[in-house]
């Protein structure tokens, strides 16, 4: 049975999955809707995204306002330390995250909802990430808060990350809760 760790923030959980594993290799659910329901989760997945990134890249910290989407994500080849961080106006958690080091032998997977801007730094020479998420992609609504925005302050494992030019000039926390989308993530 998959066993779920809640967090501090409200709607962020932690799973771990059922491996049964022998000297074949093993075999686990990732996902079964009924027991994701059971857990509350009970948004439809409608998009599966995988991702590959070297040693010390930083993706993120990523959201999507149109549509809202939600991510669970999972890593299955490496190591990467995986961050949601509340950015819903009204939250008590506002602006707090949660980050954990998540890699293919734990199998860990964490559930973000909408509402959560979403990150990862791999730690191993070679990471690939795979999650699913529950809105369709739409460029023209999505967007990003600065990796090391002081007022969030994540604590990343590394300090001299490799960056995509849209996250070394992504804004602010702040500047982010000053805009009209903003409102789409409202507690």
């Amino acid at each position: 049975m998959m066993k779920v760790e809640t967090t501090p923030i409200d709607g962020l959980i932690v799973l771990q999955p059922n491996v049964l594993a022998d000297d074949r290799g093993f075999f686990m659910e990732a996902f079964k809707k009924s027991v994701f329901n059971d857990f509350g989760i009970k948004k439809e997945f409608v998009q599966d995204n995988h991702s590959r990134s070297s040693k010390h890249v930083i993706r993120g910290i990523h959201f999507q306002w149109n549509p809202p989407m939600g991510k669970l994500m999972r890593v299955t080849r490496g190591c990467a330390f995986l961050v949601a961080v509340d950015i819903r106006h009204g939250s008590p958690t506002l602006g707090e995250w949660v980050g954990r080091e998540v890699n293919e032998e734990n199998k860990v997977q964490i559930y973000a909802p909408a509402g959560f801007a979403r990150g990862f730094c791999s730690l191993s020479e070679i990471t690939e990430i795979q999650y699913k998420c529950t809105g369709e992609y739409n460029a023209a609504g999505e967007g990003g808060i600065l990796w090391n925005d002081p007022e969030i302050g994540i604590e990343w494992p590394i300090d001299n990350p490799v960056l995509s030019d849209k996250d070394k000039n992504a804004q602010s926390l702040s500047d982010w809760l000053n805009t009209a989308e903003s409102q789409n993530f409202s507690v």
